[in-house]
Order: structure tokens, then C-alpha cells, then sequence
């Protein structure tokens, strides 16, 4: 535990935790830092950086050089919120090198806190228009945590793979026997590096409705609201400056805003050519036209 750096070790009541990092769509790592804001979480421990992160070069400023930054990992305690004592931990980026002695770091500090059950977030990718109500599926470390699940009408992810240490972290926790559960927020398939807060919302709503957090979600509808808006423009410089050229990515948005599930073989796309399209007309020409 020399690598965990506690400013108190305070006694705890039914704790559960959170633990977050940036993915896709930024939906774990935003979502975390919400619970933090909201639940007047304060940070009282971390992780020390060397031996997860490599750094290659110095910043400088007026001739003088700055202090090496490296990425912060931080627990944070939030104290009997819904019945219980809550850990957010928030990595600041995926480590560069050693994930599984991290997320085995973070395991050694949930259970020196008695933590009885690990929370973490991801994105899924799905054919989804981006101003619609997005599902929460779920990946969970035991088979008794499914009722649970179908209880409050989530969506089991039947098969596939969660990337990174917010997936990774559920494969440490069910080797130490701490049951776990992943609550992945759909994002469309065509915006995995814009930042969703609208996924991140619905991820929160899941976990409060099923742990009895209280929590105002309300300011995150704007900030969703504006990206909608982000998204829309694009769409339409696509419309405007391509035309036939992108007709087909042009059907494949009316297609998904008209219907409220789509399944990839009725798009006519697949999804390496779907992002390939995206590549081409939303990202590289279209911000050289605008440009110009």
C-alpha cells in the first residue's frame, strides 16, 4: 500500500465505490466527476503516478522550466449519501503502462475500506440518432446481480468487450470476490470522441435510482442540449457542401433520427465503412472547407 498516499483513513459505513476514467464518448469520466460535484465529495487519498505514466518532455515558461506534471488519481469520500459512505475514484488519463497493478491497487484500497460492491461506467456504440433517450446496458461479476438488473430494466450485455480499466476493473474485482457492475450508456456510433453528457445523465440515473443516491441531474440537460446543437451543425455542412457525394452517411442520420432502434444490418452500412464516411466528410474535408 506504499504506492497509495491516505490523508485520513476514516471509518466507514456500507461503502460502495466508483471508479472512472476517460473512454469513448467521455461517459465514465464525466459522470464520475458529477457524483464528485454533487455528492460534496472531498478527496482524501491517491495513487502516486511513477511507474504508470512516461513522460518525454518539460513545459516552459519565461525561460524558466515547470514542475514535471503527471496525471492525477484521486480518491475522493463522500459521507452517508443514500443510506451509505461513498469512494469515487478518478483517474485523470488510462495509464501508459501496468493497468492490472493499478486497478489491483484500487482493489487493495476497496477492501481495506470494506467496500461491498465496485461500481464502473463505459460507453457503448450502438446505431443511435444522438438526440434520443439512450439505453443502459450492463456487465456484472456474478450471476445474482442479474435480477437486479432486470429489476430496474437494464439491458444485460450479452457478449463482447468492455476496453480499458473501466472494463478492466471488473475482471480485478472478481478475482477478489467483490461484486461488481459496469453500466455502459449508449452513444452513437458516429460520436465516440465527442464528449456525451446525455449517456453519462442516464448512466447516473440507473445507479441512483438503484442505490438511493439523491441527486439533481438537471444541469446536465443543457450542456447535452448544446452538443445536439454541435452535432446538428455538422450534419447540415455535410448536407450543404457534399450533397450526392455523402448521400448515403446522409440517409444513414434521417434513418436513425425516423427510428428509435437500429440495428447495424438495416443501416447498409457497416461500421469500419461507416466510420470510414465519418473520417472523410464530418472530420477531414469538412473542416478544410470550412476553412477556406
Amino acid at each position: 500500500m506504499d504506492e497509495i498516499i491516505f490523508d485520513k483513513e476514516p471509518r466507514l459505513k456500507q461503502p460502495y465505490m466508483v471508479a472512472a476514467w476517460p473512454g469513448m464518448g467521455g461517459v465514465a469520466i464525466i459522470a464520475a466527476r458529477y457524483l464528485v460535484e454533487k455528492l460534496g465529495a472531498e478527496e482524501f487519498g491517491r495513487i502516486a503516478p511513477e511507474g504508470f505514466f512516461d513522460v518525454s518532455g518539460v513545459l516552459i515558461e519565461g525561460s524558466i522550466v515547470k514542475d514535471i506534471q503527471f496525471p492525477e488519481n484521486n480518491f475522493y469520500l463522500a459521507k452517508n449519501k443514500g443510506g451509505r459512505d461513498w469512494i469515487i475514484f478518478i483517474g485523470e488519463v488510462q495509464p501508459a503502462m501496468d493497468a492490472y497493478r493499478m486497478a489491483n491497487l484500487i482493489m487493495d484500497a476497496a477492501q481495506k475500506f470494506k467496500v461491498s460492491r465496485l461500481y464502473t461506467f463505459a460507453a457503448a456504440p450502438t446505431h443511435i440518432y444522438h438526440t434520443k433517450k439512450p439505453r443502459v446496458l450492463t456487465a456484472v461479476t456474478d450471476p445474482d446481480l442479474i435480477p437486479e438488473s432486470e429489476k430496474n430494466e437494464i439491458a444485460p450485455l450479452k457478449e463482447g468487450s468492455i476496453s480499458g480499466l473501466n472494463g478492466l476493473m471488473l475482471g480485478v474485482a472478481k478475482q477478489r470476490e467483490v461484486d461488481s457492475i459496469c453500466l455502459l450508456g449508449e452513444i452513437p456510433i458516429y460520436t465516440t470522441n465527442i464528449a456525451n453528457p446525455r449517456s453519462s445523465k442516464t448512466v447516473l440515473e440507473v445507479l441512483t435510482e438503484t442505490t438511493g443516491l439523491d441527486i439533481n441531474l438537471e444541469d446536465m440537460d443543457q450542456w447535452a442540449q448544446e452538443t445536439d446543437e454541435q452535432i446538428e451543425e455538422k450534419i447540415g455542412q455535410l448536407k450543404e457542401s457534399f450533397g450526392e457525394e455523402a448521400q448515403g452517411l446522409i440517409e444513414y442520420f434521417e434513418q436513425l433520427a425516423e427510428q428509435s432502434t437500429v440495428e447495424e444490418g438495416q443501416t447498409g452500412y457497416r461500421s469500419e465503412e461507416l466510420l470510414r464516411d465519418i473520417e472523410r466528410f464530418l472530420k477531414d474535408q469538412g473542416e478544410q472547407r470550412g476553412g477556406h
